[in-house]
């Protein structure tokens, strides 16, 4: 019989990839995501791709009796990966009671109902956000660098899922958990049947960026270039979304394999190099082929200046590597974008 894994918010951009890895490694998947910036359309890309559909509820993780239902529905669940959150910088800033809410009462109902419904195994959707603007002796970042001040209540979010995570495991709990904290998820999956498509104007990069591209949006916006950065630009750790969704394997065959050493245990998830937005531009005009309209706009608020990743730890360790390129996340993205306009989507 096959492991049977929880993937919460599993039709978004991380979460269907992941699910893709999963089932593609041997397991079996129960999605639950309340489409809040996704959609059930994509559970039947996930089918394409692997041949096998993963079981989907509509429920929202803030709901503990609908998504205790869930629990006895599809036991025994060996463990769970928790994406289920709202994600956007710009609006936490905005809307920040309805980010401390949904990011922590979604983790803290998945927590309390692990023990009695006998799952051990849990692995947490974390972000470098936590490490807040690190001091330049700390970049490239590493685990045990300080948890910085959030520059957002998204990031705050994070850290207080951290803590509430941490404390769980460590009061005596059945539960063990990975903290994944990675950096900036992009691309989509090389068989463009999948990748990344929020409902409305989109919050992150390359999704405005390829709708740009496409014409679908009349120009991009690069927030600041009085950064002290090379080019002025804030910089990330871009990494491929498939990359990232195959550490989430790796984190739980870890944890279902008993081989984490401590109840909680934390990896930076990311390509280890940073790249500046303004880089990012010019690498998609160059691989594309396509010029994209942008300009200078002022700063945002809750960004951070600069910030990539030490990821030593997880490659040692869980044995995971980011082997794609820049350039091939980039491509795969504006595939993606492509197919949704033949589809007559987008």
């Amino acid at each position: 019989m096959k492991k049977r894994i929880l993937v919460t918010g599993g039709t978004g951009f991380i979460g269907s990839h992941t699910t893709v890895e999963l089932q593609e490694a041997g397991y079996d998947v129960v999605i639950v995501d309340n489409l809040s910036n996704s959609s059930a359309d994509v559970v039947d890309g996930i089918e394409a791709i692997t041949g096998q559909r993963p079981a989907f509820e509509k429920v929202d993780c803030t709901d503990y009796a609908a998504l205790e239902a869930v629990f006895k529905k599809y036991a025994p669940i060996e463990g769970i990966i928790h994406f289920a959150a709202s994600k956007a910088v710009g609006e936490s800033v905005l809307q920040p009671l309805k980010y401390y809410y949904n990011n922590t009462v979604s983790t803290i109902n998945l927590l309390r109902l692990m023990p009695e419904n006998g799952v051990k195994a849990f692995i947490f959707s974390s972000s470098c956000t936590v490490y807040g603007q690190p001091d330049p002796e700390n970049l490239p970042v590493t685990e045990e660098a300080p948890r910085k001040k959030a520059e957002s209540p998204y990031g705050n979010t994070k850290k207080i899922d951290e803590d509430i995570i941490t404390d769980f495991c460590h009061s005596g709990a059945p539960v063990s958990a990975i903290l994944l904290r990675y950096f900036n998820p992009i691309g989509a999956h090389p068989s463009a049947l999948i990748g990344e498509m929020p409902n409305g104007v989109p919050n992150n990069l390359i999704p405005y960026l390829t709708q740009t591209a496409i014409g679908i949006r009349e120009c991009l916006s690069v927030f600041g270039n009085d950064y002290n950065t090379p080019d002025g630009s804030c910089i990330r750790d871009y990494i491929y979304v498939v990359d990232l969704a195959k550490a989430h394997v790796a984190a739980m065959e870890r944890l279902i394999g008993g081989k984490n050493q401590e109840a909680v245990e934390v990896f930076n998830i990311g390509t280890g190099h940073g790249v500046s937005v303004l880089e990012l531009i010019h690498t998609f005009e160059k691989c594309t082929g396509v010029k994209l309209n942008y300009k200078i706009a002022g700063r945002r608020a809750g960004d951070i200046e600069k910030v990539w990743g030490n990821v030593d730890k997880a490659n040692n360790i869980m044995g995971w590597h980011a082997v794609h390129t820049l350039e091939e996340s980039l491509s795969s993205a504006w595939n993606w974008q492509k197919k949704l306009r033949e589809r007559g989507i987008m």
